[in-house]
């Protein structure tokens, strides 16, 4: 898959399939809710919070379709693990970038 720059306004397409069509709009609206706890964890730092979120959307992310979801989230976790604050703020602006220019299509 082709990853964009982060800025870019280019559109980001997963293909999903249709099974899932009832399950990943309130997959990816946690994924957004999470963008806010993720920042306040990260202003506290919290590194075991970012962590723990990490670790879910590493899990998670695939087994919806969102391999980018899981990706950002391993090095999040990572990062967290490492209590490197430069890092984790660049991978939740990471996630931040690709939910806002996703564009889902079901098969």
């Amino acid at each position: 898959m082709h990853t964009p720059h982060p800025g870019s306004t280019e559109r980001v397409t997963v293909h999903i399939d249709r099974d899932f069509e009832d399950i990943v709009p309130g997959f990816l609206a946690n994924r957004r809710r999470d963008l806010h706890t993720l920042r306040h964890a990260l202003t506290s730092a919290d590194f075991s919070t970012v962590q723990m979120l990490g670790h879910r959307m590493k899990g998670d992310g695939g087994g919806y379709g969102f391999d980018r979801i899981s990706e950002i989230g391993g090095a999040m976790e990572l990062a967290a693990i490492q209590q490197d604050h430069a890092a984790t703020e660049q991978h939740i602006a990471q996630l931040e970038d690709f939910l806002a220019r996703l564009q889902v299509e079901y098969r």
